[in-house]
């Protein structure tokens, strides 16, 4: 049991290293390449996507084998209003994504947390393959695999075309990206330490018990449902301008799974650990890829590895050598 003293202690130690993260990231752009400062705009996207997907994942209990697929609607809704109805504020595309991609999560939602375990995980395949199809196959609305091309938007209302492409996407849109995942990132930490994340984790470990004790088991898998698929829209709202074009790639089944591979790599045991993963796995496909063609058995010998040996992941491992030390 931590006295008072320790956790006080803890409290400021974790403000410390975020504060330490905030003023690295914030001053990135101005002493690092722009290649670099483009991995980490991609990953900020990302980082948005898997804290909204261990919110289902990691303290729900539901496994996602699905959930680019809101990722993609994040994206395409990015494209279309940009491309085909000319709405450029970033801000409108947002709130657009959430909207859509909310309703689209409540109608998918309710039929996936009927089940549980390996069906589950199944359903939100199907339907994300749906998708993936839909997209495809839908060339005259979607593009079809040639995908559709999204325009640079404004931020905060200002027009900023001017700018070369790259020195926007490490500037101003790297620092836009950047206070976006800052906000939603403190969300969900609320989210998660409120009695509404204390329900879940209940859930997680014994539904059967959550049951008997009032909660509502299936409408609170709903709502992190819910909630988990607007973060991955805005995820792929984000994302969308910094590739430039958006294609079905997006929702299938292997994106789906580079998001629980994150989740794993980092740890979904703990709040950052999704974060650490995205971060990594970045900056090491970047890597793997230079080297060699074969990076997906390269990676899959690493999941494997992270499975067996260290479960909890990157974060985990950290806070074991964390306790030890203090020992």
């Amino acid at each position: 049991m931590r006295t008072w003293r320790e956790i006080t202690s803890l409290r400021k130690f974790r403000i410390l290293v975020l504060a330490v993260a905030g003023f690295f990231l914030l001053g990135l752009p101005f002493w690092a390449s722009q290649f670099v400062s483009y991995l980490m705009l991609t990953f900020f996207a990302y980082a948005i996507t898997v804290i909204g997907f261990n919110l289902l994942f990691g303290y729900t209990g539901l496994l996602s084998f699905g959930h680019a697929l809101f990722m993609a609607v994040g994206a395409y809704t990015a494209a279309f209003l940009t491309s085909k109805f000319s709405v450029l504020y970033m801000e409108i595309i947002l709130v657009a994504a959430v909207i859509v991609s909310s309703i689209l999560a409540a109608v998918i939602g309710a039929i996936c947390v009927r089940y549980i375990k390996i069906y589950f995980a199944m359903l939100t395949l199907a339907f994300g393959m749906l998708f993936y199809t839909f997209l495809l196959k839908f060339y005259y609305l979607t593009g079809g695999d040639e995908g559709m091309r999204v325009l640079r938007p404004y931020l905060l209302g200002f027009n900023l075309s001017d700018i070369p492409k790259m020195q926007f996407l490490t500037g101003s849109y790297y620092l836009y990206t950047l206070v976006v995942l800052a906000i939603l990132a403190f969300l969900m930490w609320k989210i998660v330490s409120s009695p509404f994340g204390l329900c879940l984790r209940a859930i997680r470990d014994n539904p059967e018990k959550a049951e008997y004790l009032g909660v509502s088991v299936r409408k609170y898998r709903w709502y992190a449902f819910v909630i988990s698929g607007a973060y991955a829209a805005i995820g792929g709202a984000l994302l969308a301008p910094a590739i430039g074009q958006v294609d079905p790639g997006l929702t299938y089944w292997t994106h789906s799974g580079t998001l629980v591979f994150m989740t794993l790599l980092g740890g979904f045991e703990n709040f950052f650990g999704p974060l650490i993963g995205g971060v990594v796995y970045i900056f090491l496909q970047d890597k793997v890829m230079s080297l060699t063609a074969y990076w997906r058995f390269i990676f899959g010998g690493i999941l494997a590895f992270i499975v067996v040996v260290a479960p909890g992941g990157i974060a985990g491992v950290i806070s074991s050598l964390a306790k030890r030390s203090k020992c």
